[in-house]
């Protein structure tokens, strides 16, 4: 089966073709990366895979069941999704621990199969040791990681990830990184995310999706190229 199937799709902002005959799919238990240079579309694909756009041909399908037959969860995270102000008066804990709830659990409980999920959570985006800080006091590439731990929290089939290593440094992306691969390889998950930072990632990633220009079309037509990669053995 396929989490994510997008067959010949094209695009169009207003008469001009900004993606042509797009074709690809993410399985489970894949991790794929989608490149371009800036105005590529990377993010208008990410929104018809998600069904936030429509196609103007072709189709961008995601799977209603996950690997057990069970409804699919996604965990969506766009560019910059961090933007709380100073005010804002929830904990990096408290923010985190909400993604839970999501899980069925809005009038129980959280118990200790959550809590591990948010502790783990925080813990893989470098953040716990800060959990008991406001979010308002945060600078903002930690609120960045503090919006990924809360998707993280959530235990999603799917993730779909519009540059979220924006405000790390190379370790915590790196660290990032691995932690997608592992989640990809032992737990299955789904991953599709746009990134600049290929040569980061080339050893984590199974794919890699590239949009580029196509010949002898307007600057903003883009195709696609895709090439295999050889995986980071994890120990």
């Amino acid at each position: 089966m396929q989490y994510i199937e997008v067959n010949n799709l094209t695009f169009e902002y207003e008469g001009e073709t900004v993606l042509d005959n797009i074709s690809f799919t993410v399985a489970p238990g894949e991790f794929v990366m989608l490149t371009g240079e800036n105005g590529a579309a990377k993010t208008t694909l990410l929104r018809n895979v998600l069904g936030l756009l429509k196609p103007l041909k072709g189709s961008a399908t995601i799977s209603k069941k996950n690997v057990a037959g069970e409804k699919l969860s996604i965990g969506y995270i766009p560019q910059q999704i961090a933007s709380f102000n100073a005010g804002f008066p929830s904990t990096v804990l408290e923010l985190v621990r909400s993604g839970r709830f999501q899980c069925g659990k809005w009038f129980k409980r959280l118990d200790a199969a959550d809590h591990e999920h948010v502790e783990r959570a925080l813990k893989s985006v470098g953040m716990w040791e800060m959990r008991h800080k406001k979010i308002g006091e945060l600078s903002g590439g930690q609120k960045q990681r503090v919006c990924i731990a809360r998707v993280f929290a959530t235990d999603p089939d799917l993730l779909v990830l519009d540059e979220p290593t924006t405000g790390m440094d190379f370790k915590s992306r790196n660290d990032f990184y691995s932690l997608l691969k592992h989640n990809s390889q032992v737990h299955g998950k789904g991953i599709l995310m746009v990134t600049h930072d290929h040569e980061d990632i080339k050893n984590y990633a199974d794919r890699h999706i590239q949009l580029v220009r196509k010949e002898d079309s307007p600057w903003r037509c883009f195709a696609m190229t895709s090439c295999n990669m050889p995986s980071k053995p994890q120990s």
